[in-house]
């Protein structure tokens, strides 16, 4: 196997769960490697497509599973999603079917929300509904998403996963699965935000001035963590400690860079 082009990689950006650990299980090498990668002359970013917690609820987490991790470690589809509306949509009236943390994260890019934290409101038209993955959920949410879309407003969603993994096979509905149950309720499809959208790389690429092409994701998921590096012209590694298993990256149309079991393997090869 030649890694050359995976070892001139000078940033890496990280799924979590699944990648680096399952719930509070952490994979063997993970900490090693990441607490390696800045020896190595490596900058790493610890990137996801969970919105339901906001970024510094991930310092928080990843500190205390024993992760090396400060503020600029750290970019979620929630902060892009802030970053998208100001750019796309500036100054417009936003429903949001989110958790509180994520509530809060697009309250500090200044996003004009219509809701209160448990997603009630009063005003009959938005310019936007947002959808997180939610798992906070309950039925008036959904109730007024719909209103809201069958009304005209536009559909933003934070990512498009179905389902996020857990402990013991176990799996919970995600953003893509709410979606799911919106556009067939209201006719309209979301605009997705998180993974595999290269925007995803591309601000990334902009905030740290390194080109996407010396940028690597590292992921368990083929349609989001492999996707957006194959959208955005960077470096893929799928690991197989997560959802997709060795027969279905065989049988992937658009194969990743590289394959490897796990990131302790990914640690071994840039050493």
């Amino acid at each position: 196997m030649d890694t050359s082009k995976l070892k001139e990689c000078e940033l890496f950006l990280f799924d979590m769960d699944g990648t680096l650990y399952l719930g509070d299980d952490v994979y063997p090498g993970a900490r090693e490697l990441m607490e390696a990668l800045p020896s190595l002359g490596k900058r790493y970013i610890y990137l996801t497509n969970n919105s339901s917690r906001a970024g510094t609820d991930y310092i928080t987490r990843l500190r205390r599973l024993g992760f090396p991790c400060e503020k600029e470690n750290v970019f979620t589809s929630g902060m892009a999603t802030g970053l998208y509306l100001n750019q796309r949509h500036p100054g417009a009236s936003v429903y949001l079917a989110g958790t509180r943390a994520f509530y809060n994260e697009l309250v500090s890019y200044g996003i004009r929300l219509v809701n209160d934290e448990s997603g009630h409101t009063d005003a009959e038209d938005v310019d936007v509904v947002v959808q997180g993955f939610d798992t906070e959920l309950v039925y008036e949410k959904l109730n007024l998403a719909c209103h809201f879309l069958r009304r005209g407003a536009a559909f933003i969603a934070a990512n498009p996963d179905w389902v996020c993994p857990m402990p013991h096979d176990e799996v919970l509905p995600d953003c893509g699965s709410i979606c799911a149950l919106l556009t067939a309720s209201s006719g309209v499809k979301p605009t997705y935000i998180g993974k595999p959208n290269r925007n995803m790389i591309d601000v990334i690429s902009e905030m740290t001035g390194i080109p996407n092409g010396k940028i690597c994701a590292v992921g368990d998921r083929l349609y989001t963590d492999i996707a957006v590096a194959q959208n955005a012209g960077s470096v893929s590694v799928l690991v197989l400690s997560g959802e997709t298993t060795p027969e279905m990256a065989a049988a992937a149309e658009r194969q990743p860079d590289y394959t490897l079991p796990s990131v302790k393997e990914l640690l071994e090869v840039l050493c």
